[in-house]
């Protein structure tokens, strides 16, 4: 099953539910830019030639990597 297109009753306190990544990425290069980002979440795919689409790529197939880029969007959510 899809996360991003889950029932709502599996996962009721989950923040992350309905955001999809592209938002979380955009929202977070927006923010930060991505040279800060690169050093914050430290992947390629924000560093070299760093692109929306590049990085949503790389975020689907690394697990490790998607939780960091969720929890800097959390702590993100946070401060504002």
């Amino acid at each position: 099953m899809d996360p991003e297109n889950s029932n709502p009753q599996e996962q009721p306190n989950n923040p992350l539910h309905g955001v999809k990544l592209a938002t979380i990425v955009e929202s977070l290069v927006d923010q930060y830019g991505w040279e800060e980002l690169s050093y914050m979440v430290n992947i390629n795919s924000f560093k070299n030639n760093p692109s929306i689409k590049s990085s949503l790529k790389f975020l689907r197939r690394t697990p490790w990597a998607r939780e960091k880029v969720e929890r800097l969007y959390l702590r993100s959510l946070r401060k504002k």
